[in-house]
């Protein structure tokens, strides 16, 4: 099981510790995505190095490779099969496979889908999620869900929820180990829905609660209003986790708003694909003007990245298409993002949050 305090509040933002079964965790937090079982280019000794205290594996992806049976019988846990003694909170698979569209079928009893890796049939539901999750041996585990996408109809997100709200009780039911487990609220951009399904999901006995449906296609002004009006209802006494969101802005405004935990596949991606994160907002490391500039990406960065190499020598690995690129980019931007809540908990602590928002939009408006 874990437990969550409390140690300061600054508004509706909070500065708290979730303590878990491997090691304390210091919110508000960002969370590297290991989809797989691996953060992509970095090594697990690197994540230590750049401060992770919590990463995520996928249900969903390591349900078809390798099978949670293999990971069980073989490591004995997701922790010992990628050598990290560090918490693990693994995603339901819920986002992954209503993703799919029109490869997946949902039903009342689970989900039936054909694998993205080989079109083989398959079936996911509440049980099975919570079965592959504790057979992975997380830490923090996510409720089943529906994640349907944005727009769509209202009546569509009211038989969503309802399902959702079904699920977590049949989540709840399932679980056999003492690993955590959080519900996931939705109700799209819709404050009523929100509200309502809070409260239905509230009401049920679990360990901390997330905020699911946002950053799926509606429009950033949207999800922000969504965000000024629901995380501060979640109960004050368990962790609130904001879903696969999002920019640099949009996490300080999440903390803003009360979220203690945040997790994005954005510093990796882009990362490989040439963008940087800086203090002055992003950097396309490919373009021309940076063919001979001797200078670090952040000149305010303490990254193994920045420490050592220079913008120049940065676009010449990417433009040569070398594997080195996209693992010094990912240091860089992992280490940014968790600098970026690192400064957030202290903003907390000296009552200067809204001011550190402020600073980071006029930055990242866009």
């Amino acid at each position: 099981m874990i437990s969550f305090k409390v140690l300061k509040e600054c508004g509706k933002s909070r500065r708290g510790v979730i303590t878990t079964p491997h090691g304390e965790i210091q919110t508000p937090i960002f969370m590297p995505v290991g989809t797989q079982g691996t953060v992509k280019a970095v090594l697990p000794e690197q994540l230590e190095n750049l401060g992770a205290q919590i990463i995520l594996g996928n249900t969903y992806h390591l349900f078809l490779r390798p099978g949670h049976q293999l990971i069980k019988e073989t490591f004995g846990s997701l922790h010992n099969m990628m050598k990290w003694n560090h918490p693990i909170l693994t995603d339901s698979g819920g986002f992954q496979v209503f993703s799919l569209g029109p490869l997946r079928k949902i039903k009342e009893e689970g989900v039936y889908f054909s694998s993205h890796l080989d079109g083989s049939k398959r079936f996911i539901s509440p049980e099975i999620s919570i079965e592959i999750q504790e057979a992975l041996g997380s830490d923090i585990m996510m409720a089943f869900d529906e994640c349907p996408a944005l727009p769509c109809s209202r009546e569509y997100m009211i038989d969503s929820m309802e399902r959702t709200t079904r699920w977590a009780a049949r989540c709840l039911e399932a679980r056999k180990s003492d690993n955590a487990l959080f519900g996931i609220t939705q109700g799209g951009t819709d404050i009523e829905l929100r509200i309502k399904h809070l409260e239905e999901m509230t009401a049920m006995p679990f360990d901390g609660f997330s905020i699911g449906g946002l950053s799926v296609g509606e429009e950033k002004e949207e999800m922000y209003k969504t965000l000024e009006e629901i995380p501060h209802l979640l109960p004050a006494d368990k962790p609130r986790y904001l879903m696969g969101v999002g920019t640099p802005r949009d996490i300080i405004k999440g903390i803003l708003e009360g979220v203690d935990m945040f997790d994005c596949v954005m510093p990796t991606r882009n990362a490989r694909n040439g963008q940087l994160f800086t203090w002055n907002g992003t950097m396309n490391i490919k373009r021309a003007e940076y063919e001979r500039d001797t200078r670090p990406v952040d000149e305010k960065c303490s990254c193994y990245t920045c420490r050592n190499f220079s913008r120049a020598y940065l676009r010449h690995l990417y433009k040569a298409g070398e594997y080195l690129s996209p693992i010094l980019n990912s240091i860089h931007n992992l280490h940014f993002y968790l600098d970026l809540v690192a400064e957030a908990r202290a903003r907390i602590e000296n009552g200067t949050i809204s001011k550190f928002y402020s600073e980071i939009s006029k930055v990242y408006e866009r």
